[in-house]
């Protein structure tokens, strides 16, 4: 197993020699004063030594603010700043280091095409392995000078196309690599390759009694298997980003001024753009309804399987699905700033961040072709020196140049990596920067903001119990005309309990008192129970006051509302308790508001009233004390403090601002994901420890046995191959229980805080 994938242009598939600068520039998108981003897929991106190469081209380059390499991807996130007019020669700086590059697509045909190779390879080699295997065993048993050396003739011509065909793609990537003045993986499992069937075919011509066909083609059997597994591990964490964006429509029903619609690509939808959602089809960006209603299978952006009721004024996402009738939405933001497009940046993103453990093995892998290369060298010059024996020597060079492959400890990180973004993603939680993984598994306080992150947002009907269906269905008649949250509330608590409908001959709303109905000389309010019925109610401080119904004056029912929690809110503060993780709410509410969620949560330390400001002043407070601060919040004016924790999370129904300050960010609405995602990355750290801790241990035990002689190279290709797939399904580890957890999306009772003194 190795840390490298195959490259595409090895293998004879690939694309044009990169775009224009012209095409850069086109294809770049603006991101503040004047700087653009652009990314370029790279296929011949395949190690630790390719991103270093890779990144510093870029960074040299005028212009070039930034330049990041993902390996899963094979992709490089570029940051420039200059003229539209003349931008800079990216593809150009990649192919002078020996890199072609093209424009991203989602078509995963070149991915089958390098899948299809690797099979291929794979069962080449495997054959020509087994089948020198077999021979072997005849030479071993004792055959006699003659058939020996017939043996080893055919073992020879079995061997060479395995090392001719499969091993083609190595060979490439590493004469690109030297030509290029640069090494890479490939070079030593190029020259491991060649020098042992040279060595082997020199015996066998001279009829020694050993050759090692079966060391090359085994390798190459081994790495190969290796590489397709890793290549399936990549194409799966590719397939996720792919099928985000496969799922986008390619363009919108856009209604004209004159009522008229027109299909358009979606680069022509603008924000105000009116859109036509036919039943069936996928809502093509973010947008308010502002025609029609409907229902909505909003599972991809929101994680929850019940449909969705959309009405005049309701707020739709990109990639919710419209299974009741046609509606007309304006859409709020360009289809590329949708919420569905930036969950398709957040998830390609996440390997583009180093951890500390990242770095460490990066820095490790870096070094690998030199030292292994000397150490080779020196056991080839020691042996020789010490014993004249060439063959010999040459021998246990060519062990210690397969045995001390770091591949275990190139992939100890990133394989693990890949599976945790893709388990959280199958939940609903997606990264925006992969070293968060790291800092949030070093978490040892959790912050929340109130409004928005523990509580809805969102006002509940508490007394439902208490209301008879004649006054519920007035009430809920009257407050389907007002977009007010309570009157939403309402209409709500109206809807899924089930009253008819009643007409009225008038309606008003009357701002900062209430809606105002008449049938025939009966007067209807709905509203503050001073105005409605003339009660002479006064609210305690930081309650919402009661809403009355009156006839006439009279009253004939009191709504009482209250605060809705998050679902999962309750357990997701027990389990952190139960941890000795701290928990506090930091809120810009009225204290008592703040109070009564924390009382009912058992929450002990909580601050109100505070500005933007403050919240980042409490939490440097506690990191100055040492911890580590998980910081959960939603609302523009949470930016600031998540960005000053130590790493953070938002909902998707946070604000726009909200949501690109945060680390991740988690579809649902339920809270429970939280701590699923602190137990799947502590999991995951665990098994990073691990990864590494089994690839030192085998290099200490294996080079010494390598030098001093012990090992042949058919034992050290094993034992090479054995340390990487050891590592693979130690990572792998990871995704066991993901689809338990993928069944409990379904929405829970949500628990509602009263609001009554």
């Amino acid at each position: 197993m190795t840390c490298c994938t195959s490259s595409t242009a090895a293998i004879g598939i690939g694309h044009s020699d990169g775009c224009s600068p012209e095409e850069v520039a086109f294809s770049s998108q603006e991101l503040r004063d004047g700087v653009r981003q652009i990314t370029l897929s790279v296929p011949e991106m395949h190690c630790a030594s390719c991103i270093r190469a890779i990144e510093n081209a870029l960074a040299a380059v005028d212009g070039v603010e930034a330049a990041r390499a993902n390996l899963s991807l094979r992709t490089v996130v570029v940051n420039w700043k200059g003229d539209r007019g003349a931008p800079p020669d990216l593809t150009g700086a990649l192919s002078a280091v020996g890199y072609s590059s093209h424009l991203p697509t989602t078509d995963m045909g070149e991915e089958d095409r390098v899948h299809s190779h690797l099979l291929r390879a794979l069962a080449v080699a495997g054959f020509c392995s087994m089948n020198i295997m077999l021979l072997s065993v005849s030479v071993w048993a004792g055959a006699d000078a003659g058939t020996r050396q017939a043996f080893h003739l055919l073992s020879a011509a079995l061997a060479l196309p395995a090392v001719v065909y499969s091993g083609s793609a190595f060979y490439a990537s590493a004469w690109r690599a030297l030509v290029h003045g640069r090494m890479n993986m490939d070079v030593p499992i190029s020259a491991g390759v060649l020098l042992s069937f040279g060595l082997s075919l020199y015996d066998a011509i001279g009829n020694a009694a050993q050759a090692y066909f079966e060391a090359s083609t085994s390798l190459l059997f081994v790495v190969l298997g290796g590489r397709m597994l890793d290549h399936m591990m990549r194409r799966r964490a590719k397939s996720a980003v792919a099928g985000l964006a496969r799922i986008m429509p390619q363009g919108a029903n856009l209604v004209e001024a004159d009522g008229s619609v027109g299909y358009v690509p979606l680069k022509e939808v603008h924000p105000g753009s009116r859109l036509l959602v036919a039943v069936g089809s996928r809502v093509p960006t973010d947008g308010i309804v502002v025609e029609g209603r409907s229902e909505v299978d909003s599972s991809l952006v929101s994680g929850e399987s019940a449909w969705q009721t959309i009405d005049l004024g309701s707020r739709v996402r990109a990639g919710a699905i419209n299974q009741g009738a046609p509606f007309v939405l304006t859409a709020s933001v360009a289809p590329a700033d949708s919420l569905l497009s930036e969950m398709t940046r957040m998830l390609a993103a996440t390997e583009n961040s180093r951890s500390t453990y990242r770095r460490l093995a990066d820095r490790a892998a870096a070094l690998y072709a030199p030292v292994v290369h000397s150490l080779s060298l020196l056991a080839l010059i020691g042996w020789f020196y010490g014993t004249g024996d060439i063959h010999r020597a040459l021998t246990i060079a060519i062990a210690v140049l397969v045995i001390t492959c770091p591949c275990a400890l190139g992939i100890a990180v990133p394989m693990v990596q890949v599976v945790l973004a893709r388990r959280l993603f199958d939940r609903g939680v997606m990264a925006t920067d992969g070293s968060a993984f790291e800092r949030l598994a070093g978490i040892d306080t959790v912050v929340f903001d109130k409004t928005g992150t523990l509580t809805t947002g969102q006002p509940s009907l508490l007394n439902l119990d208490e209301i008879s269906e004649e006054h519920l269905a007035i009430a809920g008649s009257m407050a389907r005309l007002s977009r007010h949250p309570i009157s939403m509330a309402l209409s709500a608590a109206h809807s899924n309990s089930g009253p008819g409908l009643i007409a009225f001959d008038e309606t008003r709303e009357l701002a900062g008192y209430g809606l105002e109905a008449t049938i025939g000389a009966d007067i209807y309010r709905l509203g503050k129970a001073e105005w409605a019925a003339g009660a002479g109610f006064t609210s305690g401080d930081g309650e919402p006051p009661p809403i009355s119904l009156s006839r006439n004056g009279q009253a004939l029912a009191t709504f009482t509302f209250g605060e809705t929690l998050r679902p999962g809110a309750a357990d997701l503060v027990k389990s952190l308790q139960a941890k000795r993780i701290g928990v506090r709410i930091l809120s810009g509410d009225s204290e008592p508001a703040v109070a009564r969620i924390a009382h009912f949560l058992n929450i002990e330390g909580f601050s109100a009233g505070l500005l933007p400001g403050e919240k980042v002043t409490a939490i440097a407070d506690l990191q100055v004390r040492g911890h580590k601060v998980l910081m959960v919040g939603d609302g523009i004016n949470d930016a600031a403090a998540l960005r000053a924790a130590h790493v953070s999370m938002a909902p998707s129904t946070a604000s726009d601002v909200g949501r690109s300050a945060a680390d991740f960010v988690f579809l649902g609405d339920s809270l429970s994901v939280v701590d699923e995602s602190l137990e799947a990355v502590n999991k995951a750290m665990g098994l990073v420890r691990q990864n590494f801790a089994l690839a030192v241990i085998y290099n200490i035990v294996s080079l010494p046995l390598a030098l001093a002689g012990f090992v042949t190279p058919l034992i050290a290709t094993v034992a090479m191959s054995s340390s990487s797939i050891l590592v693979v399904a130690n990572a792998l580890r990871l995704s066991v229980g993901g689809k338990q957890i993928e069944q409990e999306r379904m929405p829970r009772p949500h628990q509602v805080v009263e609001a009554r003194a």
